[in-house]
């Protein structure tokens, strides 16, 4: 039999990420934490400030709608349209292993102001500047749906669009 290490041991256990002690202080606060368990559970998050030289992706499961929650705050980021200055893909997978193709609900999500509904497991890629969002969930069956997203940059961010002016009376 030959030797193996478990999880994060030996020399290369500093390149394993198993739970959320890497995210950003804003992602992993226990409101911010609370505000998603509403809807879903954040598994996974790696950047370039837990291992170097990394990415950005995260992993999450939706188990419940979250329309009502995005809608009623006009603050959330996903409930506004942003951008990145860098590439991004976005990830909605079924898990009934019975119908791995099928998302078993349906996801809102906007690219430029166009509104897209997704039934089907889907990967979405985003190129550089291209404003998306609201995404949600407006209905959801009795499996979760796994979500991830990869941004091609070392840490994620993203800008508002420019707040529009009123003209003057």
């Amino acid at each position: 039999m030959e030797d193996f290490v478990m999880n994060k041991e030996g020399k290369y256990g500093y390149l394993f990420v198993q739970d959320m002690s890497g995210a950003p202080e804003d992602r992993k606060s226990e409101e911010a934490m609370a505000r998603y368990r509403s809807f879903g559970e954040r598994q996974l998050w790696i950047d370039g400030n837990c291992v170097p030289g990394s990415f950005q992706m995260n992993t999450c499961f939706w188990c419940k709608p979250n329309a009502e929650m995005i809608r009623n705050s006009p603050g959330s980021q996903v409930g506004q349209p942003h951008s990145h200055p860098y590439p991004e893909i976005l990830g909605f997978v079924g898990t009934d292993p019975e119908n791995p193709l099928e998302l078993g609900g349906t996801v809102e999500f906007w690219v430029d102001g166009e509104c897209h509904h997704l039934t089907k497991s889907t990967m979405v890629f985003l190129p550089p500047n291209l404003p998306h969002c609201p995404l949600m969930t407006i209905e959801q069956g009795d499996k979760p749906i796994l979500h991830f997203s990869v941004v091609m940059n070392e840490t994620y961010g993203y800008e508002l669009p420019p707040a529009e002016e009123k003209p003057a009376e």
